[in-house]
């Protein structure tokens, strides 16, 4: 399942992805702040890419990033399994 996501996104992100992005939060599920205080922390993707006050990050650190943050609950009649 992991997988599907990952590929999914791989076709649908540009090799740069800004936290600017009109769809950055849309495509990622993820607020583009959060991605400023994780970079403060210094928990965020590698690859960070700066072009004036832009931030974005490289497409497969992200997805390395974001797989590595990822997991994939089976349910059974409801509960975690």
């Amino acid at each position: 399942m992991t997988t599907k996501v990952l590929e999914s996104l791989r076709a649908e992100l540009p090799p740069i992805l800004f936290r600017s992005h009109p769809n950055f939060r849309a495509l990622t599920g993820l607020h583009p702040r959060t991605l400023a205080n994780l970079d403060s922390l210094g928990q965020g993707p590698a690859g960070k890419v700066v072009m004036g006050r832009r931030v974005g990050y490289e497409r497969e650190a992200f997805l390395a990033w974001l797989a590595a943050r990822l997991r994939v609950e089976d349910r059974q009649g409801g509960k975690a399994a």
